[in-house]
């Protein structure tokens, strides 16, 4: 098998790292075309639809892609800015509030990018631009706080799947979770106390995750397990009882059993049992998106309005919270030690004497 071509090689440079943040994706427009070009891609990952191939590619070239494009893109169109889509917005914030903060921290050489699973920018085109950038060290961050084989796990395919193709692949490292880290979750009970403080506090917090087919938790899957553990750590943090928060699955899709208690139907029966006001967030997204901007704030806030409920806030997800930026800091500052990113002066000097050293031996060589 034929490999990519390297870039040109210059002797005596300084290798560099840099620390990828991939988010799921998203749509280049709200239009039918666009949202299809990005469902076909996205629904025909093994990883997210573990159905055989051949009876998933005809259900969704026959079914999914004709009736659902349309439809999603409305959808889309609801919640777009005249940024561009909000998850790649935050995304894109995210990224280069962590660059900033890094570098003053005292992180010198380390470039943060952004990524997406499917859509633009591709991951592989990313990776490859570090390359063309002299990066040798590489730290991957998923922005999916909890793990799952149909997310995260399908990112390292991507990772692994790029770098089959590369002959100089540079230093790797990847990160699994954090769906318990402190930083993580100092961030999220800034972004409840903090809305509470403006606009007070309702009798049950919702928490909505993203959901996942029933059948992946038997087959050993440790998402289901790893949103629990987010939401008690969380309840503890703001010191709530058991009562006085739940946790819930969205987004179902299909008609097999997903994770459950489903967040529609849980919301639904809150308000027929008589209780006026909620506050829900959604933990598992670290960026807002069209499965919370217009899933959770428009279509769930009516499923509770409609069934008695009076005051439906939603919280917003983290974005580029200050606070989270901190903890994104502290999560990729784990993954970085042992690398030269941070130097004394008399280090820095070092290095650069060896670089220059390493170039004037090349250039003796004839190189």
């Amino acid at each position: 098998m034929p490999f990519k071509k390297e870039p040109p090689h210059t002797h005596g440079t300084i290798a560099k790292s840099a620390v990828v943040l991939v988010n799921l994706g998203t749509p280049d427009a709200p239009t039918r075309k666009a949202v299809r070009r990005y469902l076909k891609e996205f629904l025909s990952d093994p990883r997210v639809v573990e159905i055989p191939r051949a009876v998933w590619n005809l259900i969704l070239k026959l079914v999914i892609l004709p009736f659902r494009s349309g439809k999603s893109a409305q959808k889309y169109a609801m919640i777009w800015t005249r940024e561009g889509s909000p998850l790649k917005v935050y995304t894109a914030r995210q990224a280069a509030k962590l660059g900033e903060l890094l570098g003053e921290r005292g992180h010198e050489d380390v470039e943060v990018a952004m990524a997406m699973r499917y859509g633009s920018p591709a991951l592989p085109q990313v990776l490859d631009e570090l390359k063309a950038r002299g990066i040798e060290r590489i730290v991957v961050l998923p922005a999916y706080p909890q793990y799952s084989g149909t997310t995260t796990a399908s990112i390292w395919d991507a990772v692994y799947a790029h770098y089959g193709q590369v002959r100089n692949i540079p230093e790797l490292r990847l990160v699994k979770h954090y769906h318990d880290h402190e930083g993580y979750i100092e961030a999220l009970a800034d972004s409840v106390l903090a809305y509470w403080e403006s606009h007070g506090r309702g009798e049950k917090l919702v928490m909505s995750f993203h959901g996942v087919p029933k059948r992946t938790l038997m087959l050993g899957d440790p998402y289901h397990c790893e949103c629990h553990r987010t939401a008690r750590l969380l309840a503890a943090r703001l010191r709530l009882s058991p009562e006085q928060y739940v946790l819930t699955f969205q987004s179902r899709f299909g008609r097999a059993e997903w994770l459950q208690p489903y967040t529609a139907p849980t919301v639904q029966q809150l308000a027929r049992d008589g209780v006026k006001r909620i506050d829900v967030m959604c933990p598992g997204f670290t960026s807002d998106c069209l499965e919370t901007l217009e899933e959770i704030n428009m279509e769930v806030r009516h499923d509770f309005e409609s069934n008695g409920g009076q005051e439906y806030h939603y919280i917003p997800c983290l974005n580029d919270n200050p606070a989270w930026i901190t903890g994104l800091a502290e999560i990729a500052e784990q993954h970085l030690i042992g690398w030269p990113t941070m130097m004394s002066p008399s280090q820095r000097e070092a290095r650069r004497k060896d670089a220059e050293t390493a170039r004037e031996h090349a250039a003796r060589l004839g190189a």
